[in-house]
């Protein structure tokens, strides 16, 4: 475990798994099934040989190719210290030449625990190196074009010392280069772009640099420069004070006046009936009032939001506000101290090969660019899956870790009834990751007091530094007994939370991680980019952004502010009794005064992985439905001692949040309200107007006119908006946008006409305090056959198969068996309840696609 000093920010894409090569990704099919290889290779090759004289064979051939492409490229000059360095496994090295093997240089490699290492010797770098030396520049990096740099080191003795993430160092007293990779096969590639940013920025400024970061390398190469005006100059130092925009009051304005009058209309009827007949019962209808409003708000803003996408501004769509980010920040300058910046990544039981390892090296090719730019970074693993996997895949974890010198905290297993010798050990909350981050920032901030202990005097050595941190960990360890995108992203972040203290989680707009082409993973891809569509809009309208809990920079002091204890007697920041810990995050940082800011100018740079399958995308809307009601409500049994709502709510909405903000975040709750009452509603819907139409109160609107109004709202006028706006901003061209928008109406249509059963029993289950659990969502495929999908299916969907049966049964009843007074044969009140029914039965079936390719 390596060392780590800050997490997240002071001053978690995901892509397709890359086919193991012999470069480091994986072990070979002729390495991991040796037996079934030698069985086809002749007697004496060397093919036939052990696992362990394969790697030695594989290392020492890199090795010499690694040291032939120097020699070939004409990039050495046969010194003793220089060649090629190659890690064939965990502490085995080798190396080209022979003559290297007592050299610095291999040993600091070694320390330095690379993958692959070469030294680069050409005459642009002794150029550059000798002009540095003749002007005696004090720099500790060599400036490149783009706003980069790489570190400058005295010799190769102080290599070990240096920010391993740059992959790269200038070597004054040698006057060379050395480059190091986790793929031998790109680690040319990577010298050859330092060199040739070297020569352009010689050449003069290139773009992505100020005059002002140009001249610091020309000073250092020796080329004339320019001078920057005092205007220039004063435009450099001011950070201008973003504004608020008023969109989105008015939005929201606009949205409580079409609420407050489709009220106005209900209370009307009411006043006319009872001026027509005197019954003042009818008052009692207006208690429901509260639970109209409640559930309406979201359909109201969407009608309002619509019109505004057609018809109202875009242009803040490409502008920064105190909200939204819709272009980069004026970049801070070079000679200022970047924040430090840990990227927390938590984990559980995903693949080595397909998950983690493409996500490592997705976050280091970010993490190398921002060192570049003078910052530094680390990777914190939370590794909630090592402790339950067979030993030899958590070995394989420990090894990748150690190779990539990453931190990490594995947590022991889920264990509340230990048997004699074990330790009791729980892991709290329904949904494990916050716990499993509280656990890995315990540890870390344990280790980090116990460093401000130890004593240090004034030749203290980073050896000295390693062994006492060694040493720290150690003694947590015994104590405890056993145990995120775009490259250039990170310095972007850091100028924002720099440049406004007040913001206290910077969340990045998404693209879609695509890991399947089944059509269901298409059709939440679309869904997942509308989403993050009207977010944007509204966000750079004025509201407050949403912390979605992945590609998010969070201030390191403000979740400081907002820990908290509870019965484990250690500083928790992350909520661990609630399902929806990063919503729970949110409103108690906004509590504290600290805004979350939204920043789409990565476009889709940033990427998240969508469900792959039904199961996962309904455990998602279930988890949201459980998140929203325990954030909201007590469960019943403490609503006569506690009361109907949460300290949190309470608080939530007593605080100095602005009240357009509130309105919008009680909108989207109450749409899982909505959803979750539809199918109770319709079904209640179907005797009232089957058997009392006609005698109801005028109050009462039925389903069917429901229905025709979100037909309206949201299949029609939000697919148009949608591919307005998108044709708007530039993003589609209208007529493919609107096709790709009613493309997948079907779907959408059963999906969320599906959902609402198990909507609601989620808002029960936690009403009634009945235990729901949900695992990780699955981020790789998972082949299954017709015949294996079948059981699955029929267990997991039970229930609503009986509630589909048992309806229409009922419909078929009622309309042909029972009395004639009793029957109910009317469209109005069949229809709706038709489409819950069918909708419900379709769901598991119709997007299921190891269903319907019927494999087998």
């Amino acid at each position: 475990m390596k060392a780590f000093k800050s997490l997240l920010t002071e001053k978690k894409d995901m892509g397709k798994s890359p086919t193991p090569t012999l470069s480091g990704l994986g072990t070979p099919v002729w390495l991991s099934s040796p037996g079934s290889w030698r069985a086809q290779q002749p007697d004496g090759d060397f093919r036939n040989e052990s696992k362990e004289t394969l790697i030695e064979i594989k290392g020492s051939v890199t090795a010499s190719w690694l040291h032939h492409h120097q020699c070939m490229r004409n990039v050495t000059e046969n010194n003793h210290y220089e060649g090629a360095v190659f890690k064939r496994d965990k502490e085995n090295y080798t190396f080209a030449p022979v003559e290297l093997e007592t050299s610095v240089f291999f040993q600091q490699a070694m320390m330095m625990n690379v993958k692959c290492a070469i030294t680069w010797n050409t005459l642009i770098v002794q150029f550059i190196l000798d002009k540095m030396i003749e002007r005696a520049v004090s720099y500790d990096f060599v400036p490149l074009g783009g706003g980069q740099r790489i570190q400058l080191i005295p010799s190769l003795d102080y290599l070990y010392e240096c920010k391993q993430n740059q992959f790269a160092a200038f070597v004054m007293d040698e006057k060379l280069l050395v480059v190091w990779d986790d793929d031998p096969h790109n680690i040319f590639k990577r010298a050859n772009d330092i060199e040739a940013k070297m020569i352009l920025h010689i050449w003069g400024p290139v773009n992505g640099w100020s005059k002002a970061q140009w001249s610091i390398g020309a000073k250092a190469f020796g080329v004339s420069e320019g001078t920057l005006s005092p205007a220039e100059i004063e435009d450099a130092m001011m950070v201008k004070k973003r504004k608020t925009l008023l969109m989105n009051p008015v939005i929201v304005g606009l949205t409580l006046a079409l609420l407050i009058s489709a009220l106005g209309l209900g209370f009307r009827n009411l006043a006319q009936e009872i001026a027509v007949d005197g019954n003042f019962q009818r008052l009692a209808l207006l208690a429901f009032a509260p639970a109209q409003v409640f559930v309406s708000l979201f359909f109201m803003q969407t009608v309002i939001v619509n019109v505004a996408q057609m018809l109202g501004p875009i242009s803040q769509l490409k502008r920064n506000t105190k909200f939204y980010s819709g272009k980069p920040p004026k970049r801070i300058e070079y000679d200022d101290d970047l924040p430090h910046v840990t990227i927390q990544m938590p984990v559980y039981k995903e693949g080595l090969i397909g998950v983690i390892m493409p996500t490592i090296y997705s976050l280091k090719a970010a993490m190398a660019t921002y060192e570049m730019q003078g910052g530094s970074s680390n990777i914190f693993v939370n590794d909630d899956g090592m402790q339950l996997l067979p030993e030899e895949e958590a070995q394989a974890r420990r090894n990748f870790y150690q190779e990539h010198n990453i931190g990490w905290v594995a947590r022991p297993r889920h264990n509340p009834n230990p048997e004699d010798g074990e330790k009791k050990f729980v892991r709290k909350g329904k949904f494990k990751k916050a716990s499993n981050m509280n656990y890995a920032l315990m540890i870390s901030n344990r280790v980090e007091e116990k460093l401000h202990l130890v004593g240090r005097h004034q030749s203290w050595a980073i050896e000295e530094e390693q062994e006492a941190y060694d040493t720290c960990l150690a003694e947590i360890m015994v104590e405890e007994q056993g145990l995120p995108g775009r490259k250039d992203c990170l310095l972007d972040a850091a100028t924002e939370m720099e440049q406004s203290p007040e913001v206290g989680i910077l969340q990045y707009s998404s693209g879609v991680m695509q890991v399947t082409d089944s059509f269901f993973e298409n059709g939440i891809m679309f869904f997942t980019n509308l989403i993050y569509t009207a977010i944007c809009f509204t966000v750079a309208n004025g509201d407050v952004s949403p912390f979605v809990g992945h590609n998010a920079i969070l201030r390191w002091s403000a979740l400081q502010q907002v820990v908290y204890k509870d019965e484990d007697r250690y500083e928790k920041f992350w909520s661990e009794s609630h399902v929806s810990e990063d919503f729970d995050m949110s409103l108690r940082l906004q509590v504290e005064g600290y805004i979350i800011r939204l920043a789409s100018y990565t476009g889709n740079g940033f990427k998240e992985g969508v469900s792959l399958t039904v199961y996962d995308e309904l455990s998602r809307w279930e988890k949201y439905a459980y998140g929203c009601n325990e954030l909201l409500f007590h469960p019943f049994r403490l609503w006569i001692t506690r009361g109907p709502f949460t300290p949190l709510f309470r608080k939530f909405i007593t605080s100095n949040i602005r009240f357009t903000s509130k309105i919008t975040i009680l909108a989207y709750i109450g749409t899982y309200y909505a959803i979750g009452a539809a199918w109770l509603l319709t079904v209640a819907n179907y005797f009232l107007i089957g058997w009392f139409n006609g005698h109801l109160d005028k109050y009462y609107l039925d389903s069917f006119k429901v229905f025709f109004s979100l037909i309206l709202v949201f299949t029609a006028l939000g697919n148009v908006s949608l591919a307005v706006l998108r044709y708007r901003i530039g993003e589609r061209d209208l007529l493919e946008g609107l096709f790709e928008n009613f493309k997948w109406l079907l779907l959408m249509t059963i999906f969320l006409g599906g959902i609402s059963l198990h909507v609601s029993q989620s808002l029960l289950c936690h009403f009634f305090e009945i235990d729901m659990t949900w695992g990780a969502t699955a981020k790789e495929v998972e082949t299954v056959v017709f015949f294996e999908e079948l059981p699955r299916l029929l267990k997991r969907f039970k229930y609503t198969f009986m509630f589909c049966f048992t309806s229409a049964i009922g419909m078929i009843v009622c309309a042909e068996f029972l009395p004639w007074q009793w029957q109910i044969r009317d469209f109005v009140p069949i229809f709706p309840l038709c489409t819950v029914v069918v909708s419900h039965f379709l769901l598991p079936i119709a997007l299921n696609p190891a269903l319907m390719t019927f494999t087998w």
